[in-house]
């Protein structure tokens, strides 16, 4: 059974953990480790399992064969490459950190050199696949409306508002906690350069809303993802857990269904 472990002890590493208790995800979860040790420590109260608490990050990627960031951009920032030069494998959620280009090719210098591999989860989107598929051919463009209250975007408005309009790759970087669905798709396509993004503020609403649009020589298509929030961090919607959750539990079946 493969051993892995979580870094960062917030709510979607709850969530994974639960899924490895309940035995959804195939593997063993060996360890955690969080910058604060006592939000750690407290991270045994979320499933009844027998993993032990990192001291360092190099002690976290002893015996373990995958390393999942749950933590923030900072720390794939900071411990990205060296998890990937350990030979171990990664995957990151705080996605946002990769619209650092230099970042994002070091990394994957890293992990073509330790045959290591880099997994993006979907997070609070659908449509991935498409874009995946379209992109074998050629897209034109790409255009993501994120919607979300105010409080979520961290703004103080009465009214809907547009808060930010222009490439991904500058809307990563203002709204660096919100945006990580803007990464994915802006890697996942034609680059966060490209990809047009805006974001809104609306009091009115309380789902976190994202409208994809692509266009290309495949023809053109529409997703919109209505997402609850998640009740721990109204900041992160519930299905990006459980996105991260689906791809694990992918990683480890021995069956594997669509792109």
């Amino acid at each position: 059974m493969t051993n892995i472990a979580i870094l960062g002890c917030g709510n979607i590493g709850g969530f994974i953990a639960n899924a490895i208790y309940r035995g959804v995800i195939h593997c063993k979860l060996s360890k955690v480790f969080d910058e604060n040790r006592k939000t750690a420590e407290n991270f045994r109260k979320y499933v009844n399992i027998d993993f032990q608490v990192a001291d360092s990050i190099e002690e976290l990627m002893e015996g373990v064969d995958l390393v999942v960031e749950t933590a923030s951009q900072e720390a794939v920032r900071e411990y990205g490459i060296n998890i990937l030069n350990a030979g171990k494998h990664l995957m990151v959620l705080s996605v946002g950190a990769l619209a650092d280009n230099e970042l994002f090719r070091n990394m994957k210098k890293a992990a073509r050199k330790n045959n290591v591999k880099i997994y993006v989860p979907s997070g609070g989107i659908i449509g991935i696949d498409g874009i995946n598929a379209a992109k074998l051919a050629s897209i034109e463009s790409v255009e993501i409306t994120t919607r979300k209250n105010p409080i979520n975007l961290g703004v103080d408005v009465d009214r809907e508002t547009l808060v930010f309009e222009g490439p991904a790759s500058e809307g990563v970087m203002k709204f660096p906690r919100n945006v990580n669905v803007a990464a994915t798709v802006g890697i996942a396509g034609i680059g966060m350069d490209r990809t047009d993004l805006r974001i809104i503020a609306d009091p009115n609403i309380k789902r976190n809303i994202h409208e994809i649009y692509v266009k290309g020589d495949f023809g053109e298509f529409t997703t919109v993802t209505k997402n609850i929030p998640s009740t721990q961090n109204p900041k992160t919607s519930w299905i990006a857990a459980l996105s991260a959750i689906a791809m694990l539990k992918e990683i480890f079946e021995v069956v594997q269904i669509g792109t």
